[in-house]
């Protein structure tokens, strides 16, 4: 019987990640499972963390960046009162204080000045880079770390529900925010401090109504087979879906596989998903000047081979 051999693999798959594994481990397990020669994702969740992580696998990839970057939300649960090292549950105690009686209004005090535009100061528990290596591999040894702050965007915030010392929160966020940090100011602000106890992802433009797939489901469709298991990857085309489309005719499809700028309306602007006559993805473009501009090539199979599968 011959080995398996990893295969050119197209396509996004919408993962539940489950809590206790990094997103890199979710994404070998399910690479392995398609046996996908190529594959990414596309912002980290921590491993306790859950809910979606969207997958990208073969030309998916050059689109990874640009996913990465998108608008996402999340259901955040913290408790007040105590605060620790890594701003979650992994971490040590740090800090207890007592929990004042919090009126609702003081509490939407608190989440409006963390909404809109915002300075934050990432957890030194965290996988930004600094000189080389993650910051959390310098806080494991002890080292004191200088973590800068960034600027962010809070789109909304709000309270899902409360008891006396724990809040569940609806984010909707910008990249590279840190929702274990706003756990952290708003305990602050609070008075009393916090830490993040459960994250779940809901959603990652432009994927708002997710029908996320668990690694259960996966591996008991690898089981049954292809026919089972490749229904579950979506098109490249899914992760533009909130572009405009532009259909370009067989003689203007030529040209931009051969990376010649095409002429458009001048009054056009932004980005676009490009497909051809027969219906393949060929680009993301961008409209400038009244041309088009290919930021990105894709190099798919035809719709009729189907662009999900091989």
């Amino acid at each position: 019987m011959k080995a398996r051999r990893f295969r050119d693999l197209h396509g996004i798959l919408l993962l539940d990640k489950p809590l206790g594994l990094s997103s890199n481990q979710a994404l070998q397990v399910a690479r392995k499972l398609f046996w996908a020669e190529k594959g990414g994702h596309t912002g980290a969740l921590d491993p306790l963390a859950s809910g979606l992580l969207p997958l990208c696998f073969g030309e998916a990839t050059k689109i990874a960046g640009m996913l990465l970057g998108s608008r996402k939300a999340y259901v955040a649960e913290c408790r007040l009162g105590v605060t620790t090292s890594t701003a979650d549950l992994e971490g040590e105690v740090v800090q207890e204080r007592p929990v004042p009686a919090l009126s609702d209004e003081r509490i939407e005090a608190g989440l409006a000045r963390l909404r809109g535009q915002i300075t934050q100061v990432p957890p030194a528990h965290s996988a930004i880079k600094q000189d080389g290596e993650r910051l959390y591999l310098k806080a494991r040894r002890g080292e004191v770390v200088d973590v800068p702050a960034r600027m962010v965007e809070i789109h909304r915030l709000e309270v899902l529900s409360r008891t006396d010392d724990r809040l569940e929160l609806y984010v909707e966020c910008g990249s590279g925010t840190y929702i274990r940090s706003l756990a952290v100011d708003l305990g602050e602000d609070l008075g009393c401090g916090a830490h993040l106890t459960a994250l779940r992802r809901v959603w990652v433009e432009p994927f708002r109504e997710p029908v996320m797939v668990t690694l259960e489901t996966l591996r008991a469709a690898a089981e049954q087979g292809d026919e089972a298991l490749l229904p579950h990857l979506l098109p490249v085309s899914a992760g533009l879906a909130d572009l405009p489309a532009m259909h370009l005719d067989a003689e203007r499809s030529r040209a931009v596989q051969q990376g010649q700028q095409i002429p458009l309306d001048p009054e056009m602007t932004g980005r676009l998903a490009v497909f051809a006559q027969d219906g393949r993805l060929l680009a993301l473009g961008e409209a400038v000047d009244g041309k088009l501009r290919i930021a990105r090539g894709f190099n798919l199979p035809s719709v009729m081979t189907d662009e999900s599968a091989l």
